[in-house]
């Protein structure tokens, strides 16, 4: 029995058919094939060198973000010890 012979379909309603679906896996499936062999191309080698570069380009740029929230924290203690000590001398 189709949906049609038990119910009325809606207006604005939309039918996919299995036929569908398993054309838009297809064509998933091929585009994956195709994008896994253009990485079965790809010399070893510069995949290394490539994940060497991205791994000391993100060690630079967390060496350098560190010192920041670091001095931050040092103000912030600098500032509230030099409040308590002008308290204290009042």
């Amino acid at each position: 029995m189709t949906p049609s012979q038990s119910t009325p379909i809606p207006d604005g309603s939309v039918i996919i058919t299995p036929t569908e679906v398993y054309a838009e896996v297809r064509a998933t499936h091929d585009e994956v094939k195709s994008v896994s062999s253009k990485l079965d191309a790809l010399p070893v080698h510069d995949l290394v060198q490539q994940l060497g570069d991205h791994e000391s380009r993100l060690r630079i740029l967390e060496r350098s973000r560190w010192p920041l929230p670091t001095l931050g924290v040092l103000a912030g203690v600098g500032g509230a010890v030099t409040g308590a000590i002008a308290l204290f001398i009042r």
